[in-house]
């Protein structure tokens, strides 16, 4: 899943990110209203659930609702500081799916965040993966290998998820790069990031120990081998 994150503040934006992230959700942000509005719009590749922040520096958050209402059907959950009754309902009425006031518990935000989806999609989230003998809990952010735990170190894990939450799908090294160290093509480290990424691939695959289970797709990035039978170039 896809969640575009519009938040303004830097501090409450990367906890967010974070916790998101941990579930092995893609995470896009953005910190402006227009910037929000045209995410969902004009996307190759649009969210699947937008968190709105009501308070932000150039459009009100219910004006940005009603606008992203107005051009799509994408689930929103509004997220502010206005604990009010009135403000609730306007929320809502501009088109939001659900309300979360600050401060919340994380708990909270995902079961908020699951119950909304569960509606859209008439189905509960994706939590679990298996790949052959791997079991990949992106909730519990745990791993088994035929039923026995393996410990990961946060990044090679945050690797995996980002792997399995595509479902056997390849995922680029830029995508890799952005999902789980925050890095964009043209930031500087990107760079020693791909490098990075390699060694951790590396590392991940010998953690394992299920040859072929981490697929190198050449000149693009890499997937997972969700069957037994697909085992692909290492």
């Amino acid at each position: 899943m896809k969640v575009l994150l519009v938040e303004d503040m830097a501090a409450v934006r990367d906890a967010l990110v974070a916790v998101l992230r941990a579930q092995g959700w893609r995470v896009a942000t953005v910190g402006t209203g227009i910037d929000a509005v045209a995410a969902v719009e004009d996307a190759v590749d649009p969210p699947d659930l937008v968190l709105l922040d009501l308070g932000l520096p150039d459009l009100d958050g219910v004006e940005v609702c009603r606008r992203i209402r107005g051009r799509s059907s994408v689930p929103v959950i509004a997220v502010t500081a206005r604990g009010h009754d009135s403000a609730r309902v306007m929320g809502l009425r501009s088109g939001a799916d659900d309300y979360v006031v600050k401060p919340f518990s994380v708990d909270e935000l995902l079961a908020r965040i699951e119950a909304v989806m569960r509606r859209v999609s008439g189905h509960a989230l994706v939590s679990t993966v298996t790949a052959g003998p791997v079991t990949v809990d992106l909730g519990a952010r745990s791993v088994l290998v035929d039923g026995a735990e393996v410990a990961l170190r946060r990044k090679e894990f945050d690797l995996l998820a980002a792997l399995a939450r595509r479902g056997g799908k390849v995922a680029t090294r830029e995508e890799l790069l952005d999902d789980v160290w925050g890095l964009a093509p043209d930031d500087v480290g990107a760079d020693a990031g791909r490098r990075t990424l390699e060694v951790h691939v590396g590392a991940l695959r010998s953690r394992l120990g299920v040859p072929g289970l981490v697929v190198t797709v050449r000149g693009v990035g890499y997937r997972l081998a969700l069957g037994t039978g697909d085992r692909g170039a290492r």
